[in-house]
């Protein structure tokens, strides 16, 4: 995963696809993975790349705070979209240390006792340390689209129904309401899924259930992260 180069413009690229539906690189708040982006970029994106332009005029406010936000700052290529390679480095060091471990030991048909034991121990310390990476959790960003029965539905209330709904691996983020005609306007709202135990029919099922509001939900956008 990664961004790729922030000095280019491709890099500037993938940054400001990664933000047309995030406000920040993690999360909800400005954290340390935003200071580690934002000290990759060279300086404002352009214009045209609005979305990015918008999160670094952002965080820039943050300057004098950034050493406080939440969060511990991890090399660069542990950021952004996973389709993107990192070449940062990081990635190819750490190749680099799994390429250093023979796996094999020698060719030699006679293997000393000294060889034998340091080969052992670095299979058992490459071992180790592939037990040790965490597994890949898959999440998604969603965007909702729900909609009322008509212009007199409270969507104060039809909201806070929504936003009822808990469930593990399921966080609820911002949201507007977005005009659709005569009046009636439709609820927009973000939501982060864990893949594996949260899907987009568990939550249509849930909240097409508050029927006294809700007329129909759909999925106006679905994004892996």
């Amino acid at each position: 995963m990664g961004f790729g180069d922030l000095k280019t413009p491709a890099g500037l690229q993938v940054l400001n696809d990664y933000l047309a539906d995030k406000s920040y690189i993690e999360g909800y708040v400005p954290s340390q993975a935003d200071v580690a982006v934002f000290e990759a970029v060279s300086g404002p994106p352009p214009a045209d790349l609005f979305h990015a332009l918008r999160w670094y005029n952002h965080i820039k406010s943050y300057e004098k705070e950034k050493a406080s936000l939440p969060g511990v700052k991890k090399s660069l290529g542990k950021y952004g979209p996973a389709s993107v390679e990192d070449t940062t480095g990081s990635a190819a060091a750490d190749a680099k240390d799994d390429d250093d471990i023979d796996l094999f030991g020698s060719d030699d048909e006679e293997e000393s006792e000294e060889a034998k034991r340091l080969r052992e121990e670095r299979l058992a310390q490459y071992e180790s340390k592939k037990a040790k990476k965490p597994a890949v959790v898959a999440k998604s960003s969603i965007l909702l689209d729900v909609k009322p029965w008509d212009d007199e539905t409270d969507m104060a209330k039809l909201e806070e129904c929504v936003r009822s709904i808990q469930a593990d691996g399921l966080v609820w983020g911002s949201s507007k309401l977005v005009p659709v005609g005569y009046g009636i306007k439709k609820l927009q709202i973000q939501c982060v899924v864990e893949d594996d135990k949260v899907g987009t029919d568990m939550l249509e099922e849930q909240i097409t259930a508050f029927e006294d509001y809700v007329q129909s939900m759909d999925v106006a956008a679905f994004n892996k992260i």
